[in-house]
Order: C-alpha cells, then structure tokens, then sequence
C-alpha cells in the first residue's frame, strides 16, 4: 500500500446519517462504503452503537461493521456512547473506536447523559475490557475531546479544560485523544494552540487526529491549519452532511470531495482517487431524499483542466 501524507476518515456514515432524519437503506450504506473504500479511502466510520431508539439512522451499525470488515486494507470505525455500546463494538469486529467526551459537561449531559466523572468511570471500564482481550483483538481506543473549541450551551471553552480532559482520558486508559469541533467554533489560530497545548501534555504522539465541521465558512482553513502543524487524520463527510442534533446550529462536515481536491492540488498525497470520489456522490444523492442537500465546490465546478492529483503522479 503507497504511503500517504494525510489519512481522510469518512464520517460520512455515522456524523452525516445520524443529523437527518431519513433512514437510508442498509444496502445503499454498504454500496456507499464500498465506493469509497474502492477509491482509496482507507479509515470509515460506519456508524454508531447507540439504542435505536435513540437513532433509528445508525440501527444496522452491527450489519455494516460485519460488512466493511471484507473490504481488505480498510480501516473499520465506530463511535460508542458507553460501556454497553464498546461492548457491542467488540463484538462486531470494529477496529476502531471512539467515545466522546464533551469538555463542555452541559454538552455531555445532552449527547450522552452523563457527567464528566462517570464519562471517565467508563472509559476505564472499556479500557480494562480492551486490554482484557489478546493483543491482535484489540481494537485502538480513541478518546474523542468533543466542543473542544467552544460550545452552543455553555460558551467558552478554556485551553485548560481540553488538557485536563485529554490528561484524564490518557489516564483511564484510551490509546489516543482527539481534538472536535462539534459546534463549528475553530478558527485556524485555535487549532494550532490548542493542538500545541494537548501535544505538550499527553505527547504527540497521542493526538494525531482531528474532526472539524464547516458551519462558519472555517472548516478548510482549520484542516490546513492542522495539516501544517502535523496532524496525520482529517474527518469529513462525504457532501458535507453531518452535525451534531445535541448542539443547536452546528452543522455542516467538511466536505470529503473538497478536503481531497485541497490536499491532492498541493501535492499531499491522500491515496484517494478523486474522480472516482466524486462519483460516489451519485450513490448517496440516489439514496437520500431530494430535501437532503449535498453540499460541495468541487462536484459543482468540477476538476481543473489539466489537474494531476499528488496521489496519481507520486
């Protein structure tokens, strides 16, 4: 497999499915994850292990993780809210997974329901049960430090807050942090100090990703931001779908097709091949009602006469 520059996680699956309300079909997902797969994507997550109840959009994660397991060389990602829910990840076979911990309690209370300090009661107990497992089971245990750059409910969120939350995470047993802005609050500048902050209390090696969203017009800008300074993974959604449903008016992902057409026109190699990236919109357009917008420059404009992608011509 060629080395890449920059690692793309599509959360297009999970982030982009869980913030509309249509159900897209368990067949059009798989021919989703598929295509892009296909293309070269290399990290997706495919969905979340939370009651259905609460999202009937994600209720065939366990179906789905089964499913992207055959795609050889794909990295296969979920989200957890809990115990229960690592659980059930495990048992799919999900190489990935992440629990959000919202810096902002309010926040946490909303998304998860539960406060700071059973957050970390359960990040412990699902790190007992990973290390519980033989080492080639295990999957890498992300800690995800969701309103890291502010929060619809309770404002400011200060540099301080996101170390201590990222020093207790490392502490209760995750593998790695990573930096989120669910509520679309970055601005560049603060990607670098607050990657820079993390780095200098957990190690840098243990923050290597970041998940942005686009709801201010800010969303490229912080990925080369955080690309620059050294970041390895860069979440997007394909289309742009996506958001939060617990924090009011953050949405928006970064468009996958347009972080690739960025990254690839500077000569950073993604391992994406972009015109075959671009066709997998067709797949999902297909598949969501006509009142689902996908959002996008480059689908609209088009790629540049005579553009060579960085992932064709290395």
């Amino acid at each position: 497999m060629a080395v890449i520059d920059v690692e793309i996680s599509e959360v297009g699956p999970r982030d982009g499915l869980q913030s509309i309300q249509p159900i897209m079909a368990t067949a059009a997902k798989k021919a989703w994850i598929d295509a892009e797969a296909a293309a070269g994507v290399r990290e997706i997550e495919v969905g979340s292990f939370v009651p259905a109840s609460l999202l009937p959009q994600l209720a065939d994660t366990t179906e789905l993780v089964a499913h992207a397991r055959t795609i050889p060389g794909l990295k296969v990602a979920v989200l957890v809210p809990n115990f229960r829910g690592a659980e059930a990840a495990i048992a799919a076979g999900a190489h990935k997974i992440t629990i959000p911990l919202s810096v902002s309690e309010t926040h946490s209370l909303k998304n998860v329901r539960r406060t700071h300090a059973q957050m970390f009661e359960e990040v412990a107990r699902i790190a007992a049960l990973i290390k519980s497992l033989p080492a080639a089971q295990r999957p890498h245990f992300e800690g995800g430090l969701s309103t890291a750059f502010g929060c619809t409910l309770e404002g400011v969120i200060s540099t301080r807050q996101v170390v201590t939350a990222a020093e207790q995470l490392m502490a209760a047993g995750c593998d790695e942090v990573g930096l989120s802005d669910t509520t679309g609050y970055a601005d560049p500048r603060a990607v670098r100090v607050l990657t820079q902050a993390v780095w200098a209390a957990v190690g840098r090696d243990k923050l290597t990703g970041i998940h942005l969203h686009n709801t201010r017009g800010q969303g490229l800008a912080c990925a080369l931001a955080a690309v620059e300074l050294g970041l390895f993974t860069v979440d997007a959604s394909l289309g742009g779908i996506g958001g939060c449903p617990f924090a009011p008016g953050a949405s928006g992902n970064i468009v996958t097709e347009d972080l690739v057409f960025m990254l690839e026109a500077m000569g950073l190699s993604t391992g994406i091949d972009l015109e075959q990236l671009l066709k997998v919109r067709e797949i999902v357009r297909a598949a969501l009602p006509a009142e689902v917008e996908l959002y996008g420059f480059t689908a609209a404009a088009g790629l540049p006469k005579g553009f060579r992608a960085a992932s064709v011509t290395a």
